[in-house]
């Protein structure tokens, strides 16, 4: 598939909410096994976090890593060619020990925290992951597989190409069987662009795994009994009995998780609502494998694909990406999209990809709406009534700061001192306002308005306006309309922040204790090796800081700008 068409584009996006769609079903009953789910919902068709009283989106390993690993790509130049070792660098550079992005369990629990932690030690992936160094019970839990999809996305359609570079990620942290299972995963994401019959996708995926592991068999045993007549839950019956979690050591094994995957493949023949129901309903890892599941036919299937059930209304494409580059956790699935297009554009030399001149919020594919509330998607745009406003998060809301789980270390997206640019187009005569919520501390916001715009009927313009450089840390921005109907056709921000930054700032910590404040100061911690406290964005290109520092035995310290991770 082309992958400058707006094909390629659409169903990536597709394949992007299918993944985080997975997770957000999926996370709530993580690790329950078929009878408390059978018990409890009958089949699990449909979002149950509210049943369960937790909150539907949420920081997971699953979306972050998958987001998070892929900008190995751009960090080294779009080298088609990017091995094992520089995707290592990429975790070390991103992930903020013992918080953020992975399952931080302990050394020989959790397999990425074990790989972690060769990489942190000097170990040089592929090593770091190897079977031979980790043995083999950590080496092939499910890790690998729920990281993988994202390489199948830039690669659509050319299967050779996206298996060899996840082999090389796979290998980071795991081995053995664990790296068949996601080399799978990554053929069916990438096949799935160009094959829709779901035995053939198979097929193709097979032709990458060695024809006699364990991955090879169990779906040659899933294919049979689908093909003997079983339905999905006298499937499941077969692939517990000898597959189950009762076979394989460790606490999340690759094999009876891969087997469900295919599993829900094969019975939901395609349908996005069947196959998530019965991948779910299913257990065990639940998360990971419906957002492998929610990928693949996310890509397979196009937006069609959610035709249904609505799983894209109360997600609204929000996710959280939590690293060390703080200023990229607050995002959503058009801008994932735009980051994936961007680097099969590039890896392949060719233009990068940025819609409406680059402007952060552009609703490029039917249905998107990237976070806002109180508009909805007409066109390529974001309609706002007549006496209503339309606001978008531009940093963790105060009712997000909950979530539990996988930590969520972000900074804002947006700063006092920068200016931001909505173009926008009237229904008919109507009075326009950009708003932003401003942090007050303490879960406490304030709103602040720009100078109203008239615009007439039909009429199109472009509103400028420069954050208040006495606002704190920017929590929403979004746009007010009275009088009459608008259409918002995209919003951005440019310019280098203006104020003082203070312990409230939003402040990325990867420091060994959290920062403090007193006497007026703020109080930041290492106890050994280089620690950071890191504020802003990579689109801070042209400014200036200056601080007032004092140490207590530390070797080293002082500023750093242009700062975009750890290294």
């Amino acid at each position: 598939m082309d992958v400058l068409s707006d094909e390629y584009a659409e169903r990536v996006y597709a394949g992007v909410l299918g993944k985080i769609v997975g997770v957000y079903l999926g996370r709530p009953f993580e690790g329950w096994h078929y009878d408390a789910l059978t018990e409890r919902f009958g089949e699990v068709d449909r979002y149950v976090h509210e049943d369960l009283n937790v909150p539907l989106v949420v920081t997971d390993d699953d979306i972050s890593g998958t987001f998070t690993f892929l900008r190995a790509l751009e960090d080294h130049g779009f080298d088609s060619d990017l091995d094992a070792r520089r995707i290592g660098e990429t975790w070390l550079n991103y992930l903020i020990e013992g918080r953020t992005v992975l399952w931080w369990g302990g050394n020989g629990v959790s397999t990425e925290h074990t790989a972690y932690l060769r990489l942190k030690h000097g170990v040089l992936a592929p090593e770091s992951g190897s079977a031979a160094l980790n043995g083999p019970i950590v080496a092939e839990q499910i890790g690998s597989q729920i990281f993988i999809d994202g390489w199948g996305l830039i690669h659509p359609g050319e299967p050779e190409r996206a298996v060899a570079i996840a082999e090389q990620a796979a290998r980071v942290s795991h081995d053995g069987a664990a790296v068949d299972g996601a080399l799978v995963v990554a053929a069916l994401v990438s096949q799935a662009f160009v094959e829709k019959d779901i035995d053939r996708l198979l097929d193709k995926a097979l032709t990458f795994i060695p024809p006699d592991g364990i991955i090879a068999r169990l779906i040659a045993d899933v294919r049979a009994w689908h093909a003997e007549g079983l339905d999905w839950r006298a499937g499941y019956a077969k692939i517990a009995e000898t597959y189950g979690y009762d076979k394989f050591g460790g606490g999340c094994h690759m094999v009876p998780n891969h087997a469900l995957i295919v599993h829900a493949l094969l019975h939901g023949a395609g349908d996005l609502d069947r196959s998530l129901m019965i991948v779910n309903t299913c257990g065990w890892d639940t998360d990971c494998n419906s957002a492998n599941v929610g990928c693949i036919l996310g890509v397979r299937n196009g937006l069609a694909g959610f035709g249904g059930y609505d799983w894209r209304g109360p997600v609204k494409d929000r996710l959280w990406l939590p690293t060390a580059d703080g200023g990229r956790c607050v995002s959503d699935a058009v801008i994932e999209t735009r980051h994936i297009v961007n680097a099969a554009r590039r890896v392949r030399g060719l233009e990068g990809y940025a819609p409406k001149d680059g402007a952060r919020f552009t609703f490029a594919y039917p249905g998107a709406v990237q976070g806002f509330q109180g508009g909805t998607h007409v066109g390529g745009t974001l309609r706002v009534t007549g006496g209503t406003s339309a606001m978008t998060p531009t940093w963790v809301v105060p009712e997000d700061r909950a979530v539990g789980g996988y930590g969520l270390d972000a900074s804002p997206t947006l700063y006092a001192g920068q200016t931001v640019v909505a173009s926008i187009r009237s229904e008919s005569d109507a009075r326009v306002t950009l708003e932003a919520e401003v942090s007050l501390g303490g879960g406490q916001v304030e709103t602040v308005s720009s100078p109203p715009v008239s615009l007439a009927a039909d009429e199109s313009g472009e509103i400028r306006w420069t954050i208040p450089s006495g606002a704190k840390a920017v929590v929403r921005i979004g746009v007010r309309a009275e009088g009459g109907a608008i259409r918002l056709e995209s919003l951005g921000w440019s310019g280098a922040p203006e104020g003082t930054f203070g312990s409230d700032a939003g402040w990325t910590d990867a420091l060994d204790n959290r920062f403090q404040t007193w006497g007026g100061m703020i109080h930041a911690f290492q106890n050994e090796g280089t620690g950071l406290a890191i504020l802003g964005t990579r689109e801070w290109t042209d400014l200036s800081a200056e601080a007032e520092l004092h140490t207590n035995m530390a070797a080293r310290y002082g500023l750093a700008l242009r700062v975009q991770g750890l290294r």
